[in-house]
């Protein structure tokens, strides 16, 4: 699928299309408006190692449990969750990503799969494992 996709330059483009949505995103702007220098590449590489491309995210900063941890106790509502991948499939749009049916279906699978695992971190006070691989997602779901 990074390949695909176009690799890194395409989720390059992915993570500065969704950062600028959920900037202009009321409900998402707030933790986004505070992200940390170098968020829009951490993304890019991470999500691009998910779709097959190189392990560039994990052998620079970290596993999925540290993604897992940064996202952890936000207290974020009910609410983030669909309106993030709303911002996800039209950031698919906006940076030209293809719009094979099959391709779409995938990453729009994985997002939803991504952001309710994310969500169910989301209470204050919970706990993420101590390591866990970036996971892996294919053209029929997680690896």
């Amino acid at each position: 699928m990074y390949e695909f996709a176009g690799g890194d330059e395409a989720f390059l483009a992915l993570a500065t299309a969704m950062h600028e949505l959920c900037l202009a995103d009321p409900v998402l702007n707030h933790p986004f408006s505070h992200s940390s220098p170098g968020h829009i590449e951490r993304l890019a590489a991470y999500w691009a190692e998910v779709f097959g491309g190189p392990q560039s995210y994990s052998r620079v900063y970290g596993d999925h449990a540290a993604v897992l941890g940064l996202h952890a106790g936000t207290g974020a509502d009910d609410e983030f969750g669909p309106r993030f991948v709303a911002c996800f499939v039209q950031a698919l749009d906006d940076a030209r990503l293809p719009a094979d049916p099959d391709f779409r279906s995938a990453m729009r699978s994985y997002i939803e799969d991504a952001t309710r695992e994310v969500m169910s971190y989301a209470p204050v006070g919970s706990e993420v494992p101590a390591a866990a691989k970036v996971p892996r997602w294919s053209w029929t779901g997680p690896e």
